[in-house]
């Protein structure tokens, strides 16, 4: 096996690279957020008011439901890595276009278009990840989804901090153009890795999945006891959806699915909802209202933040298959309520109405203590996030779906982020404008139903191939979560193959139990 082709099975290097796809959700995120307080940028685009600015940032997150919602369709009919490097493509054409904007219809217009290459991004990534490693490994793999964002954000915030130096246009300009070259690296280099084995499996190229199964889990043997369980378990579950019909939107409604489609969509609701696009969208608002003065100031603040960000997702890569999902969303969720109910409180007590550049905003005036207060605990709650519900919410809804729904249930739980990260992006300007403080009281208090809501309804994934996670389920414990241990729903091989033995005669491939003494 030459060079290339080593890279191109090793599931680190393939999961990992597709993960450019996250990292332009990230790129846009800090496009917006260090050019907020632009005199350059303010100008070009008639010195928008906070609901027109609230409108432009959620161009982006609405393109993003479309595009999530269209992964129903490609994902299923023309393959995981097609549409990866489908959005790509899109990519560079709403680049483009922002770069080129000279009015907010344009610049609207490019968000949209950039936000459709999100949106596929965002759902397909983690399909294609779960889909290509090993389940010792997946959140782990999934889990860099999240960390891609986070890298996004970093890196375009800095360019976006030095372009700052710059007088004119190029000062935002300049970042919006370089934020095409990662999604041609992506779009070039998915040409060179496999497809999904499922999605191959599926299409009735079973030798071929076999293949990638052995190059990615098992050194390109494919008698490693490994890839004959993977082989087995996908064969097993192709073969009885099968029976089944073909694939229609339905099959989200059959027993057993509308649960783990809701407990996909809420969970993609709730990693909205727990107020962290605020902080990533908006934290100069949220700043300049804890009195941090400075235009360097502020920008030199945020970038903490998004370091922050970066350094903390690590520990959650690298332990989420240990920790488990559970107890990291649990965490994560009391963490980050209590966190906002002391920004929000500190806000409250000390802060006022202000004229503030010609508009009137609530304010901490002459109290470096509360304003030092406010500025940790928003990177206390940044660091929660990262480590806990940032991956998990990537991670786990790609594990909920059997293959016959994956791709449109994991769409739709995506769809449900942009629909809410949409919402925000409208209200959230309005509402710092108007209630102020109050504002983290709100996100707060999602963040404690949250935890409710994961504590009774959320069964833990952790260790489990995807196939696996059908036997969790199937136990009921609908209100009782908590219940369901670490060991149901696991298989060995020989249960594997013995279960292989029930399947039609007509349907069955090459005996793998003949091929492989257990």
């Amino acid at each position: 096996m030459g060079y290339s082709a080593r890279i191109a099975s090793n599931p680190y290097i393939v999961g990992s690279f597709a993960c450019i796809g996250g990292g332009l959700f990230g790129l846009d995120i800090s496009s917006m957020s260090g050019v907020l307080n632009n005199d350059s940028y303010k100008s070009t685009f008639g010195f928008p008011n906070p609901g027109q600015q609230g409108a432009i940032v959620a161009a982006m997150p609405a393109g993003s439901l479309i595009g999530a919602l269209a992964v129903t369709k490609l994902a299923d009919k023309y393959g995981r890595k097609p549409t990866v490097i489908l959005s790509g493509m899109i990519w560079v054409i709403g680049s483009i276009l922002q770069c080129a904007a000279v009015n907010r219809g344009m610049l609207v217009v490019g968000r949209i278009i950039s936000g459709i290459s999100v949106g596929l991004a965002s759902a397909v990534v983690p399909i294609y990840q779960s889909e290509i490693t090993a389940p010792a490994i997946r959140g782990r793999m999934v889990s860099l989804q999240q960390w891609a964002i986070t890298w996004g954000i970093l890196i375009q915030y800095f360019i976006q901090f030095g372009s700052s130096y710059i007088n004119g246009t190029a000062s935002f300009r300049l970042p919006w153009g370089l934020q095409m070259i990662p999604a041609i690296i992506l779009s070039a280099g998915m040409t060179f890795f496999p497809e999904s084995p499922r999605y191959l499996f599926d299409c009735g190229r079973e030798k071929e999945a076999l293949q990638v199964l052995a190059d990615l889990h098992g050194g390109g043997d494919t008698n490693n006891d490994l890839v004959v369980l993977e082989y087995e378990e996908i064969k097993q579950q192709v073969y009885f959806e099968r029976t089944e019909g073909a694939k229609s939107y339905l099959d989200l409604l059959k027993p057993g699915n509308p649960r783990r489609v809701m407990l996909g969509c809420c969970l993609q609701m709730w990693s909205q909802l727990t107020g962290m696009n605020v902080m990533m969208y908006y934290i100069v608002y949220v700043f300049q209202g804890a009195g941090l003065t400075g235009r360097r100031s502020n920008l030199i603040a945020d970038s903490v933040q998004y370091v922050l960000n970066v350094a903390f997702t690590v520990p959650a890569i690298i332990y989420i298959d240990k920790w488990g999902r559970r107890p990291m969303l649990l965490i994560g969720t009391l963490g980050m309520g209590f966190w906002l109910f002391l920004v929000g409180g500190i806000q409250g007590r000390f802060g006022h109405w202000a004229d503030v550049d010609g508009s009137a905003v609530w304010v901490i005036e002459n109290n470096d203590a509360a304003t030092k207060a406010v500025i940790v605990c928003s990177y206390f709650f940044v660091c929660t996030f990262a480590i806990t519900m940032g991956p998990v919410s990537w991670t786990y809804p790609a594990e909920l779906y059997s293959l016959k729904v994956r791709g449109k249930a994991v769409s739709l739980a995506t769809a449900a982020n942009w629909t809410f990260n949409t919402a925000l992006a409208f209200a959230v300007p309005p509402g710092l404008d108007t209630i102020a403080w109050k504002t983290y009281f709100i996100f707060g208090t999602f963040n404690f139903a949250a935890f409710i809501h994961i504590f009774f309804m959320y069964p833990e994934t952790v260790g489990r191939s995807l196939e696996e996670v059908e036997e969790i389920f199937q136990q009921g414990h609908v209100f009782t979560a908590w219940k369901i241990g670490k060991d149901v729903g696991k298989k060995t091989l020989q249960d594997v193959v013995e279960k292989s033995k029930d399947l039609p005669t007509e349907k069955r491939t090459d005996s793998m139990e003949e091929k492989h003494s257990v």
